[in-house]
């Protein structure tokens, strides 16, 4: 039998994800703490951004 390889590993799908829900919760922090929504939007992409790149420094590759 042919196992295929998925598009994206379980370790990418993991960063993305917990890179997606830290965004999404500082962007949502930040636009009840009264900013305006565009200024959220940009707090939960820094945000975002910067918790990709640490995820994908703390969890290694096997």
């Amino acid at each position: 039998m042919n196992q295929s390889r998925g598009l994206l590993s379980v370790r990418a799908v993991v960063i993305l994800l917990i890179a997606s829900v830290v965004g999404c919760i500082a962007g949502t922090l930040a636009f009840l703490a009264g900013q305006p929504l565009a200024a959220a939007v940009l707090v939960g992409g820094g945000s975002a951004g910067g918790t990709l790149g640490l995820a994908h420094t703390l969890i290694q590759e096997r």
